[in-house]
């Protein structure tokens, strides 16, 4: 765990202890319960609200819209006990940030906000906050997922929990479409997915789940339940109750609706509907699961189908298999149909299954069957956006702005109102005490009821169905062990908290005395040791001569085993020549060529690339092996890092024509020789930050490239850079300098390589990362 993060932590509990104080107690001594709209799917996890008296018509700028926010985005609110919170930005270029937003539900008055920047990225056109928050119904506490990848908590007063980055710490990748969907909360765990490339077993990239500890952010258990991704999947997880155990299901990257044991990560099966991801949630119905998408089927060459999947099982059919989850087959689809959507997730009100579709229809179908009962064009397409039932009506949001409200019937849907809003719908309405919450992309509106039923308070659960079941609990079968994931600096030491499970997952007891060991799966490359070891206490401690390594140890209790996971990275200065790496693991596609793994511990090295000698020199070599891994964006150090900087040798093979990118990562900016435009590059996303100067590169050449980042009190700050050919003098002045007025204030040294259509290589060598001087 990072030191940022514990003082995160150990600030937050005197925060919430302070409002457990002022807040006061229920005789059975718990705070006053949340209640309101605490997931983007509603209480029932399905676009299904219980609140009666909602409007049947709504005029934007008429009576029943008391207010509304000038906020760009593009998901869904949240509402907790009379305060909204939303994703949203705000700015442009360079200073465009990502928000997070709280305002007084029924007034619209600002309470606060928080900005992000974006970095490292990929998104372009403004695709920012393309997800929801989600809400704690026990504390009120606030998580979501930034574009950029930061994972955080928030108290309901703007305080922050604690922050995680998926990419420095996970290796999440990034894509142009910027789309994070909306976290999930299990009891005590906090729950996303995305698609990383870590290190270690979890190096390929896989659409991944990840559990934290919602209380101090750290990793419970990840799972790894599909194949290769071929989409970043938004689909939000739904929980339920399969016999005694808590699971969840969820479309992922890879075309799969998968099935996860929800307390462990542990995938338990998979059936495979689309070549492409799926994007819209899916929903529950009786004893199947219904998910949508838009791809090409994997029996067919059509595009688009829905389906249903029996998820008809007992425990011990689908138990967690070391050899991966049960994969379905044909037998187990219930009915088909083949309607598409890209985005929008279905609403499932009794019976009835309610679906947009890509090209702008609203479709009612029978969900014991799929037939279609009745369909209505409501837009020319529509994207992202999801209906919402509530009090016998659908509310229905369009990609294209306008905003129906219609009633439904077993053969048609009589439309009530149909109302133009202010910029593009992309997320559901939310709702709360006979109010209605529709953001866009230029502004949040707020409708409501002339008279709200005197139940609209009482009517949202604060919590979903599926944790009304009270499990039996079994006898002992495991360990869990917390964090099941670490990143240390040498001289830091990490305490561990470890719980027997039963075979469900479910907690028995607190597991005390461990004994630890090293673990070296049977399946690994490399037998790899974390230098770290264990004291009385069951503290894992790395020394201040700790080297950079990565490891995992296992802790056991009588017969109860549970494993962890860690790395070790320098403290500054770093430097990495390669010269003690062996190189002679032979190549497979480069005949006579000998190869090293890169460092086990830098995130999203393997596979990218490898060690090789080159005129008598052992240097680090961008692959070319597979189209898939083109580019490298590899970090070496912790997100906590600032104030560095970064130097290294680079080099590009090609010819006068086209050559390959080569860098470096300073502060979650990248610094680059862009051979073919022979220019030297800082960027930290191409729409936001791109600055360069002209360069000469020549292929075949060494370049000495130096950066540095400076962040004055205000915020701003300036980047700066300078190259020149390996063994000539160093320039005196900066080749470019970049102002941004809202700095990256820390971030992860890193490497970068960029071998477009993997043509020609690229090389790093003596890498160093030392504290800035003066």
């Amino acid at each position: 765990m990072h030191n940022n993060r514990k003082k995160l932590i150990h600030a937050s509990i005197h925060v919430a202890f302070a409002a457990i104080l002022l807040l006061g107690f229920h005789a059975d001594g718990c705070a006053e319960p949340v209640k309101g709209w605490l997931n983007w799917r509603g209480p029932h996890q399905n676009g299904v609200c219980d609140e009666l008296g909602l409007p049947g018509q709504v005029t934007p700028g008429g009576e029943n819209n008391p207010w509304t926010y000038p906020l760009h985005g593009r998901g869904t609110p949240v509402i907790a006990n009379g305060r909204l919170f939303t994703l949203g930005y705000r700015g442009d270029g360079p200073d465009l940030q990502e928000l997070i937003v709280c305002l007084d539900a029924e007034s619209g008055k600002l309470l606060w906000e928080q900005g992000f920047n974006d970095f490292l990225s990929d998104i372009v056109y403004n695709r920012y906050s393309i997800g929801s928050p989600a809400v704690d119904p026990v504390t009120g506490n606030i998580f979501f997922l930034t574009a950029a990848g930061l994972f955080m908590g928030f108290t309901p007063e703007g305080t922050m929990l604690w922050q995680v980055s998926m990419m420095e710490e996970f290796g999440r990748l990034t894509f142009p479409n910027g789309r994070t969907g909306s976290p999930v909360i299990d009891g005590d765990h906090v729950i996303i997915h995305s698609i990383t490339s870590n290190w270690g077993a979890d190096g390929p990239g896989r659409d991944r789940y990840y559990a934290f500890d919602k209380n101090t952010g750290e990793l419970v258990w990840s799972s790894t339940p599909g194949g290769p991704p071929q989409d970043s999947s938004f689909s939000t997880p739904v929980l339920s109750w399969l016999g005694n155990m808590h699971v969840l299901y969820a479309g992922t990257g890879c075309g799969n609706i998968v099935c996860v044991n929800a307390r462990t990560g542990d995938p338990l099966w998979r059936f495979q509907v689309s070549r492409v991801g799926i994007n819209a949630s899916v929903v529950l119905h009786k004893d199947k699961v219904i998910a949508i998408h838009d791809g090409e089927n994997i029996d067919s060459s059509e595009t688009g189908r829905i389906v249903a999947v029996s998820t008809k099982f007992s425990p011990a059919e689908i138990s967690a298999n070391p050899t991966g989850p049960k994969v379905l087959g044909a037998t187990s689809e219930v009915w088909r149909n083949n309607l598409a959507a890209v985005t929008s997730s279905p609403v499932l009100h009794e019976d009835r299954l309610y679906q947009m579709v890509n090209t702008g229809e609203l479709y009612c179908l029978d969900a014991n069957n799929g037939k279609i009962l009745w369909s209505k064009k409501l837009g020319p397409d529509q994207l992202h956006a999801s209906p919402l039932y509530a009090d016998g009506k659908l509310y229905v949001p369009l990609n294209n702005g306008t905003f129906h409200i219609l009633k439904p019937g077993d053969t048609e849907a009589q439309e009530l109102c149909q109302v133009q809003l202010e910029g593009n719908c992309l997320g559901a309405p939310a709702v709360w005490q006979g109010r209605m919450y529709v953001l866009t992309t230029e502004k949040l509106y707020c409708f409501s009821s002339k008279q709200p039923s005197e139940t609209s308070a009482e009517a949202i659960q604060s919590t979903p169905q599926a944790e009304a079941f009270h499990p039996q609990i079994g006898s002992p079968a495991r360990l869990q062990i917390v964090p099941s994931e670490v990143l240390m600096k040498p001289g830091q030491k990490v305490q561990f908290k470890a719980s027997v499970l039963d075979e469900n997952g479910n907690p028995v007891s607190k597991a005390q005395g461990l004994k630890w060991a090293p673990f070296v799966p049977a399946t690994a490359k490399v037998k790899a040791f974390m230098d770290a070891h264990f004291d009385e206490a069951g503290e894992l401690i790395a020394e201040p001569a700790a080297k950079m390594s990565a490891g995992a140890f296992q802790g056991q209790a009588g017969e109860l085993k549970g494993l962890i996971r860690g790395r070790i990275l320098e403290n500054l200065p770093i430097h990495e020549d390669f010269e003690k790496f062996k190189v002679e693991i032979p190549h497979e596609i480069d005949t006579g060529v000998q190869f090293a793994y890169p460092p086990l511990p830098w995130i999203g090295a393997r596979f990218k690339w490898e060690v090789r000698e080159l005129e008598g020199q052992k240097v680090l070599a961008k692959t070319l092996d597979n189209n898939l891994f083109q580019r490298a964006i590899t970090f070496i150090g912790d997100p906590d890092s600032k104030d560095y900087t970064v130097e290294a040798d680079v080099m590009t093979d090609g010819n006068r024509r086209n050559m390959s990118i080569v860098g470096v990562i300073n502060q979650r900016y990248f610094i680059t020789l862009v051979g073919n435009w022979q220019q030297i590059e800082v960027s930290s996303n191409h729409d936001r930050i791109k600055v360069g100067v002209p360069f000469k590169i020549k292929p075949k050449t060494w370049y000495r490239l130096k950066s540095r980042v400076d962040v004055a009190e205000d915020g701003s700050g300036i980047v700066r850079a300078k190259a020149w050919e390996r063994g000539q003098a160093e320039p005196e002045t900066w080749t470019i300098e970049v102002p941004h007025a809202h700095a990256h204030k820390n971030g992860a040294p890193g490497l970068y390589g960029f071998s477009l259509q993997s043509l020609f290589r690229v090389y790093i060598d003596n890498v160093d990362v030392t504290p800035n001087r003066g």
